[in-house]
């Protein structure tokens, strides 16, 4: 379970009304909180690319319901401008 610190910190890391656009490091950790926290997309062990604000998802998931979880995930998070979801499944390995 994701602690309320690291919650917290990603609370505060959300743009509040009239700020600049959320940096792409920004992203990157918000994305990654989102992805390892869910327990069907176990995503620490994804590689996570952000430019311009495209998010790029790499690796391999157990299940392509974690596939399409983590795309939809990415997507949610604010300042996210679209995301390619280069994830593979390969249930053989499980998803590592």
């Amino acid at each position: 379970m994701v602690s309320r610190r690291v919650w917290w910190l990603a609370l505060m890391a959300l743009p509040m009304p009239g700020q600049k656009p959320v940096s792409d490091g920004l992203l990157h950790d918000q994305v990654r909180i989102r992805l390892t926290a869910d327990i069907d997309v176990k995503g620490a062990s994804l590689a996570i690319d952000v430019r311009n604000g495209v998010v790029t998802l790499r690796g391999k998931v157990e299940t392509d319901k974690a596939r399409q979880k983590a795309e939809k995930l990415a997507k949610k998070v604010k300042g996210v401008k679209q995301v390619v979801n280069e994830l593979k499944v390969d249930k053989a390995t499980g998803g590592r």
